[in-house]
């Protein structure tokens, strides 16, 4: 194909272009046009069309998102907020930590391996060009039916990929979930949430300020992989039958990370660079538009100097590439010859592409001809924005009327075959199949991962300062309600940092939702974003950054509305946490919060073939009186032990209590036809020494949380109102699950 220059495009402005195949709508490219005041240059045109996609542009999202803003938490923790690469949060003593969750939902399901390996790779380095190390990762998962062929196509992949990147790159995953549901059949969600370091004085941001700095690239070289690769492919529906668009996915290469990273935290620990972006979804597109974007001038950028893997590659290509394991940095001509040294030691590729101007527009030219010329914020900033038509899906009354009738446990033998039938069935059975490909311990610093209820780190080995994250997300809920849901999934994820006794600090989020041009989709995430808003302003916690994931849905079937929520929170000293569980006789257990009959939505009536009636309602004062009361509990050291009941129910996490040191219980439990299955959502169950329970009930009546006493820890079974459950048998049916279906 003949370059297409400026010159050219101005000459020959009839040229037909193939802006629908590359994803733009007829009004879309219209407005590119009358943006330029001419036909698009083909590079142009790719660049565009990449950056005004769904996943770069947050098109259809944008009006909603700015909820966040509005209604943002004004507090002096928040250091970064949403606009950058990853939020930054102050945690004390003169540390920050930055944390982002993502998805790489589509090029998972096409290419399970690398797909789910490269979304570890570029959340590590979302953490990175903040100026942070990269200290821990998390993976929150969603797959079809556990026994579907399609399942077992793509799980043993994904899950290799998720542990052989991170494992490779010496980061531990300290978190995660694993969930199944039909929805997700031919469109797994893999969110993958990566954690940082640093000091105050270290942030780096993206932008290219300063004419005559330098535009370097650094890293790997330009491939064809991944061209077009998640920006096209997350920003279309998946038809069930027919041809695609199929990008090339990335594929990735976590020793060339590893180098990587190195390299740039001694690059930034010297202050070398000026402003600092990773090449992502989008490629170059992105880093050389936002870098521009965010800056005070203009670029210009040699497109030539770009080293390749492919020199067949073609401009449009070359901008279009989502090649992994590359940097973009805007470097002052005074510490150039320092940053090629610091580059040629770790055998790191670079060149310097191109420079910062006092001009405003992004130039870009091969081998001496101007085949860019753009305003750099129309390409990363002021794409187009719709206010997509939503309304509320005709289901959601029908199922919120239905009366939810699953059988209800009362006996001695109905209580234990409910116990092993919850402890068995895939979402609630023993994932360390999955976790035990994961490293969880490198690096040293890890004090909890899976199956506690949050990860946790230590940033500070002196002072033993840390930090814990908590993913979570109850789909079932967010059908049924999806205001609701995304509160209840805040507050678990807040719940389940603070039953180690952290205190909740921020949230991320990965918002992944079915097509966005179906009003009834819209109208969920819609809800979603105001709950999410709402609840977390009422909690007084910044939202700090996230990422909106559209088309997740095969033909006409939309996955389960799934707004996965990352709260992080801070301990003073992780030598001091509450573990998840007793190893010991002689305690007491008591539950902290109220059950009602909140079945609907629940696991037990997902297993009965049922998703209906209404989601519980999130009390946010409550819980932040129960986290209040964790916190203080931890503080005062009152427990041995505390466990969040979440998914499962009382059932779930009595399952987990006894089989983690194989220790176990004798429980008396009232209206246990309810109090079993039920997922009300705010509870906690705590172990404590006998010699402590008045403190425990002082401190509950403080924070007016209802506690009720369940019995006692020891033995060799888990006895629930005299139905003797032995642990032996309860472990086989939890933890054979797995490796009957994945081998």
């Amino acid at each position: 194909m003949a370059l297409d220059t400026v010159a050219i495009a101005q000459k020959n402005p009839d040229v037909v272009q193939p802006f629908a195949e590359l994803g733009l709508k007829p009004d879309e490219y219209a407005r590119i046009k009358e943006i330029l005041g001419r036909r698009p240059t083909s590079s142009e045109l790719a660049m565009y069309s990449v950056m005004w996609s769904e996943h770069c542009s947050y098109k259809s999202s944008k009006v909603h998102l700015k909820q966040f803003g509005d209604k943002a938490v004004k507090t002096d923790a928040l250091l970064v907020g949403i606009g950058e690469n990853a939020g930054v949060v102050d945690v004390g003593q003169g540390y920050a930590v930055t944390f982002k969750i993502e998805s790489h939902n589509h090029p998972s399901f096409i290419e399970p391996y690398q797909g789910a390996a490269t979304g570890v790779g570029g959340i590590v380095r979302d953490i990175l060009t903040m100026g942070a190390r990269p200290i821990a990762v998390m993976d929150p998962l969603r797959f079809g039916p556990a026994d579907a062929a399609d399942t077992r196509r793509v799980l043993p992949g994904i899950i290799a990929g998720v542990g052989g990147y991170g494992n490779c790159l010496g980061l531990p995953n300290i978190g995660g979930e694993v969930v199944f549901d039909e929805t997700y059949i031919g469109n797994p969600l893999v969110n993958a949430l990566c954690v940082g370091v640093m000091k105050h004085s270290d942030i780096k941001l993206a932008k290219a300020a300063g004419a005559g700095n330098l535009v370097v690239l650094y890293g790997a070289k330009t491939g064809g992989d991944g061209i077009g690769g998640v920006s096209v492919l997350a920003s279309e529906t998946f038809e069930s039958t027919g041809p695609a668009k199929r990008p090339a996915v990335q594929v990735g290469d976590p020793f060339v990370e590893k180098v990587l990273i190195e390299c740039s935290l001694e690059i930034f620990s010297e202050d070398l660079v000026v402003g600092i972006q990773d090449l992502g979804g989008a490629g170059l597109s992105c880093a050389t538009s936002e870098l521009a974007s965010g800056g005070s001038g203009g670029m210009k950028v040699e497109l030539d100097r770009v080293p390749l893997r492919d020199a067949t590659l073609s401009p449009e290509e070359i901008l279009m590439s989502e090649s992994q394991e590359r940097m973009c940095a805007i470097v002052e001509p005074k510490h150039i010859d320092r940053f090629l040294q610091i580059c040629k030691k770790w055998d790191v590729t670079v060149t310097v592409i191109g420079e910062v101007t006092d001009g405003e527009r992004l130039e870009i030219t091969w081998h001496g001809d101007l085949i860019v010329d753009v305003p750099p914020r129309t390409v990363a900033h002021d794409g187009p924005v719709y206010n997509r038509p939503f309304a509320k899906p005709e289901y959601v009354d029908r199922v919120n009327a239905e009366k939810i009738i699953v059988p209800r446990p009362s006996t001695p033998d109905e209580i234990k075959s409910t116990m092993l039938k919850l402890a068995a069935t895939p979402n609630l059975a023993d994932k360390s199949w999955v976790t035990s490909q994961y490293d969880r311990y490198v690096q040293g610093n890890t004090i909890q991962s899976q199956p506690d209820d949050s990860g946790m780190v230590r940033i500070d080995e002196k002072t033993h300062l840390g930090v814990a994250i908590a993913t979570d997300a109850n789909a079932n809920w967010s059908y049924l309600n999806p205001y609701e849901g995304a509160k209840l999934a805040l507050a678990e994820a807040a719940r389940n940092i603070a039953t180690a006794g952290a205190k909740p600090l921020a949230v991320t989020n990965c918002l992944n939702f079915g097509s966005p041009e179906d009003p009834g989709v819209m109208w969920q995430f819609a809800e979603s974003v105001r709950g999410l808003a709402d609840g977390a302003l009422e909690m007084g916690l910044p939202v700090t950054g996230g990422n909106v994931s559209f088309y997740n849905q095969t033909g006409a079937v939309a996955i389960l509305p799934t707004p996965v929520i990352g709260v992080l929170g801070v301990i003073d000293d992780v030598r001091t946490r509450t573990p998840m569980s007793f190893d010991r006789a002689g305690l007491e257990l008591y539950l902290l919060g109220e059950t009602a009959d909140d079945v609907a939505g629940s696991e037990w009536a997902y297993m009965h073939g049922q998703r209906g009636g209404q989601s519980p309602v999130a009390d946010l004062q409550r819980e932040m009186r129960l986290i209040e009361l964790l916190v203080a509990g931890r503080t005062l050291q009152i427990f041995t032990a505390a466990h969040d009941l979440s998914q499962g129910g009382l059932s779930a996490s009595l399952t987990e209590m006894v089989l983690r040191h194989n220790v176990g219980a004798d429980i008396t439990i009232a209206n246990v036809e309810v109090a079993l299955i039920s997922e009300s959502p705010g509870r906690v169950i705590v172990a404590i020494d006998p010699a402590k329970s008045e403190q425990l009930l002082a401190l509950a009546k403080k924070q007016d949380i209802a506690i009720t006493k369940l019995g006692t820890t020891g033995g060799s079974n888990l006895v629930i109102n005299g139905a003797v459950i032995p642990l032996s048998e309860l472990r086989t049916a939890h933890t054979d699950t797995f490796p009957k279906l994945f081998g």
